[in-house]
């Protein structure tokens, strides 16, 4: 059984590795100007193998050992947490075809979307360190971080309507981008949600 937990454990971080590598190379993609989705897309659909071979492990371990309390919620949340990296390489990938969309989009103001990338990349970081470290404490401040992330997507969009019909693309490109960022901070949010339900067995209250 022990040998089947650290499994699935390094299973998971083996995830967040890549799933955190893949997106903050597709949000430095975009700022730079460079098409990489090719490596994105392969680097997604890695993460989803993954996101199988996690769940078929922790499938068997419940299976073969029956266990309870804390392994058990444990094999539950690398389940989930695996999903969000998941994800993590979904929208990274969603990221990288807005420029294959649009072409050229060195002309739009992008400080936005640097400012909710960086964030977002950081929240990837903590929800990784809490979820290794098991810290609750660390995991509370990603809801504060995932509400920094909103703010900067809602007053993208609230600017619409002073947007010139010029920037159109600029906006709709923006606002995609940033939908994403959006995501993939809730993401992050859930992750360090799955540390308080291990530790405790309480779950948080989702927005």
């Amino acid at each position: 059984m022990d040998l089947g937990l650290e499994r699935l454990r390094n299973m998971v971080l083996d995830m967040a590795e890549l799933s955190q590598n893949t997106v903050s190379t597709a949000i430095d993609a975009y700022v730079q100007g460079r098409d990489l989705r090719d490596r994105i897309y392969g680097w997604s659909e890695e993460l989803r193998m993954l996101q199988d071979e996690v769940s078929e492990l922790a499938i068997e371990l419940i299976a073969r050992y029956q266990p309870v309390a804390s392994d058990l919620r444990f094999i539950k949340s690398c389940m989930e947490v695996a999903y969000g990296f998941s994800r993590f390489g979904r929208y990274a990938h969603d990221i990288s075809d807005v420029l294959g969309i649009f072409g050229d989009l060195s002309s739009c103001d992008r400080a936005a979307i640097q400012e909710a990338g960086a964030q977002a990349k950081q929240m990837i970081l903590v929800s990784i360190k809490a979820f290794t470290a098991r810290d609750v404490q660390l995991a509370s401040q990603l809801k504060k971080m995932d509400d920094v992330v909103d703010n900067i997507y809602l007053d993208f969009v609230k600017k619409s309507a002073q947007v010139p019909e010029g920037n159109l693309k600029c906006f709709v490109s923006g606002t995609l981008i940033l939908r994403y960022l959006e995501r993939i901070a809730d993401h992050a949010t859930y992750v360090g949600e799955t540390v308080l339900y291990i530790v405790s067995g309480e779950r948080a209250a989702r927005k």
